[in-house]
């Protein structure tokens, strides 16, 4: 294959067959003289030259396609990996938020809700009376809340003790003194509940103390 070497040396030949006196070549725009040797040149051999041309101009437009290409490549990634930091951001803020409210829930259920206020009905199940007691009970105490409401009244809301006249779920003596936490301590659980858990408070310091009482003594 011809190279541009070649063509300048076919050029010298030419400059000396035509019997010309050495020239300084910077004089004259090479352009022209390229053109001119260009066409003395050997058919087989312009088209090599051109060949290689065409060759160079095809590696120049393949290394700009190629710099254009990872250019957008690298555009491309910044901007995924932008996106894709800012959905983490979001997603690690919602699971905080989510974790937070699990945590206060939590939280809230270990305490008891003393305030805690429920639908009245006319009547109540035993699985409705419990699910109040764990709702106003703080969870750690609330076994052994049930444990005294199971002897005193197997969660008898109306339960009346036929000697004393003790009263309701914790068998108050009497039964009026529930009052102090409703008027509706008759007919409504969560109030006995808050008013028994009060007094196991009051009295022995927790209802798990209350329980430690009754096991000892087989009352409270």
């Amino acid at each position: 294959m011809a190279s541009a070497t070649a063509v300048t040396a076919v050029g010298s030949v030419v400059g000396v067959a035509s019997g010309s006196v050495a020239q300084n070549n910077d004089v004259e725009p090479t352009a022209a003289a390229d053109t001119t040797l260009l066409a003395d040149i050997p058919t087989g051999q312009q088209a090599q030259v051109q060949s290689a041309t065409l060759t160079q101009q095809a590696d120049s437009q393949a290394i700009a396609a190629d710099a254009s290409a990872k250019k957008d490549a690298e555009a491309a990634a910044r901007k995924a990996a932008a996106e894709t930091a800012v959905a983490k951001k979001a997603a690690a803020q919602k699971a905080a938020e989510e974790a937070k409210q699990r945590a206060e829930t939590k939280a809230a259920a270990s305490r008891g809700d003393a305030n805690a206020s429920f639908p009245v009905q006319t009547s109540y199940t035993v699985a409705q009376i419990q699910a109040m007691a764990r709702q106003i009970v703080p969870s750690g105490q609330y076994q052994c809340f049930s444990n005294i409401v199971s002897h005193e009244s197997s969660w008898n809301y109306r339960a009346v003790n036929a000697s004393s006249g003790a009263y309701g779920l914790v068998q108050a003596l009497p039964g009026g003194k529930m009052a102090s936490a409703g008027a509706d301590w008759q007919t409504n659980p969560a109030t006995q509940i808050k008013w028994g858990l009060n007094y196991m408070n009051q009295r022995y310091g927790s209802p798990c103390d209350a329980w430690t009482y009754w096991q000892a003594n087989g009352n409270y």
